[in-house]
């Protein structure tokens, strides 16, 4: 599974040439989806998301479900563009740097499960 060192590459790549712009997005989009759900399954809201009720662990968790969607979404758009790379550049590209927000959320928790913060 790829890094987000090399995730950031991969993007950064995929902008500069269209070839390796539909490899990005579904690599991109199934990594997102996939580290959200590892969170959904295996990690309960922590740090910030503690001691405020229960609005703040649906807030976690309708996070998750959206990074796993707009993953999902991401994937099948690399998909859509690998069919006319030229033609679809443009959408392809806006995907990836709209997917920046989730794939940095993603990381974000996931630093906050490695780290163990209560």
């Amino acid at each position: 599974m790829a890094s987000v060192t090399e995730l950031g590459a991969m993007i950064s790549d995929a902008c500069q040439e269209a070839e390796k712009l539909p490899g990005a997005l579904i690599s991109c989009g199934v990594v997102e989806a996939a580290a959200a759900l590892c969170l959904i399954i295996s990690s309960p809201p922590r740090g910030l998301f503690l001691h405020h009720g229960k609005a703040p662990h649906y807030l976690y968790y309708g996070i998750l479900v959206a990074v796993v969607i707009f993953g999902l979404f991401e994937a099948s758009a690399g998909f859509w563009v690998s069919g006319d790379v030229v033609g679809r550049r443009a959408v392809g590209k806006t995907i990836m740097w709209v997917s920046i927000v989730p794939l940095v959320t993603v990381a974000a928790l996931g630093w906050l499960v490695i780290l163990n913060v209560k």
